[in-house]
């Protein structure tokens, strides 16, 4: 067993308490919530469909191999050392503390561009809402649902009551949210399965063919699109120290994961049976509402775009829960500062942090406004986010084969499972992530805020673990934490995590 910090290396200050409180379907409300299938396939189907023509299903079916054993990794790391931090502690207690820090880095950032996407995309909702109402402008301002500006603006106001909630209690947040998911997925498999039924294109053994994809340039930015419509399932492994028991964020997070499988396979044979490569390509975004205006008349018409809102509501206030219990982590061993551990004395949420990331994600909402299509900005935003999502997913599954390398004695299935899957997996996608890096950085020569332009959309991921790297040498070098002293994360156990009493 590998040694762990003295007590003494941690700050002085009292432990901050987290409360224990949840079980395994609220760890599947906030894994489902946080991957959105509702959004994925509503602004993913047609974006897909722009890179790799009808092989949407072959895609998605690839890429949930490499996350399944991802997936398994996190849960074997969990039983190892239940954390709220996760990857950031598992990584540098396993790899080292500066690919640790990285890790937890790129996965708060990547999460707080997701609220801020998804901000524009709650308000690009409302106001189509508003067009089918018949207002079409307020104080002469258009009210545009495909205008970056606008669709912000709207977005930052739901984004506000949303954080309010977070912060008011976990448990509450994770009971509305599962009430959004009976709603929209009732939605989702109604006209997905009419689709099936009605539509006039015939299924073809082609789209479950990856080889028909044009180019590898073009599988690979399909692959990290497709990993990026199952991203959110860890978000179960975010609040394991608030479960009763932390294998419940394990089961949770699994169940989540195969349940997205599921319903991504439905609903991409769905679409390409309702829809045409053309048709999926001209609406983007928007090809659920387009889906829904296409099989049913007024008002049933707008139940999918319901189902967009929902969705979208819903994996913002599940994002903005991990996103704070990962700087709550990190905050406790002093490599971010000390407002991340703030524990309200009433609710027992990490609440000012929780209040900071929506500050900071209104900022980059705002920042994006620059792209002023918001197709193209929902573009660029996925592609970053695929990247950094790939980067810290493979290097949490290399933590774990690292950290159970002596299984290798114990028989070939544990070695399997423990060294085997967990590596092959984490290689897959940093390969797929360098190779789509690479590409982008050679099919262009300059610079244009353009989701067609490669050395943009390189800037992205790039910038974010730049960044990683600077505040990294920050928390080594000015905060002095311990953390690049040991590699270790603070141990959960030794925290008091009092019982909530008003649980049912």
């Amino acid at each position: 067993m590998s040694s762990r910090p003295p007590l003494s290396s941690a700050p002085s200050a009292p432990s901050p308490d987290l409360r224990r409180s949840l079980g395994v379907v609220d760890g599947v409300a906030i894994a489902a919530s946080s991957t959105a299938a509702t959004t994925s396939i509503a602004i993913g189907m047609g974006t897909i469909a722009t890179i790799v023509g009808l092989q949407a299903p072959a895609l998605l079916l690839l890429a949930f191999l490499p996350v399944l054993g991802i997936a398994t990794a996190y849960a074997r790391l969990n039983r190892s050392e239940p954390n709220c931090g996760n990857g950031y502690v598992w990584v540098g207690r396993s790899l080292g503390p500066w690919p640790g820090f990285l890790t937890g880095w790129v996965t708060l950032v990547g999460s707080v561009i997701f609220c801020a996407y998804t901000s524009a995309i709650m308000g690009s909702v409302v106001l189509a809402f508003a067009n089918k109402a018949g207002l079409h402008s307020v104080a002469g301002i258009a009210l545009d649902p495909t205008s970056t500006g606008v669709t912000t603006g709207v977005g930052l106001v739901i984004l506000t009551a949303l954080t309010a909630l977070a912060v008011t209690g976990v448990r509450s947040a994770t009971r509305f949210q599962f009430a959004l998911l009976v709603f929209e997925y009732t939605v989702l498999l109604a006209f997905c399965g009419w689709a099936l039924i009605t539509g006039d294109h015939a299924v073809s053994l082609s789209w479950f063919n990856p080889f028909e994809i044009s180019s590898g340039t073009a599988f690979a930015q399909g692959m990290v699109l497709a990993v990026f419509f199952f991203w959110g399932w860890d978000a179960a492994f975010s609040v394991n120290e608030e479960t009763k028991t932390p294998g419940d964020a394990a089961r949770g997070g699994l169940i989540a994961l195969f349940a997205m499988l599921g319903l991504f396979l439905f609903a991409s044979v769905a679409f390409q049976r309702e829809m045409s490569l053309a048709e999926l390509v001209r609406n983007g975004p928007q090809a659920l509402p387009y889906l829904g205006e296409k099989l049913a008349a007024e008002p049933w018409a707008t139940l999918p775009l319901v189902a967009l809102m929902f969705s979208a509501v819903a994996s913002v206030q599940a994002t903005l829960i991990p996103t704070a219990r990962g700087l709550f982590a990190m905050s406790r061993d002093r490599t971010m500062g000390p407002v991340w551990t703030r524990v309200h004395p009433r609710w027992g949420t990490p609440a000012a942090g929780t209040v900071v990331v929506m500050a900071v994600a209104a900022v980059i909402a705002v920042l994006a406004v620059a792209i002023p299509k918001l197709s193209d900005m929902l573009l660029a935003a996925v592609n970053a986010i695929g990247l950094i999502v790939a980067l810290y997913y493979g290097l949490t599954a290399l933590a774990c084969a690292v950290r159970f390398r002596s299984a290798r004695h114990e028989g070939p299935r544990e070695a399997l499972l423990a060294i085997g899957v967990p590596a092959v997996s984490g290689l897959i996608l940093l390969g797929l992530g360098g190779y789509l890096g690479y590409s982008y950085l050679t099919m262009s020569d300059h610079f244009e805020l353009s989701p067609d332009n490669g050395w943009f959309m390189f800037s992205l991921p790039a910038a974010i673990v730049l960044a990683g790297l600077g505040m990294a040498a920050v928390a080594k070098y000015v905060r002095h934490s311990p953390y690049f002293t040991t590699g270790h994360g603070t141990d959960a156990e030794s925290l008091t995590l009092p019982m909530d009493r008003t649980a049912v």
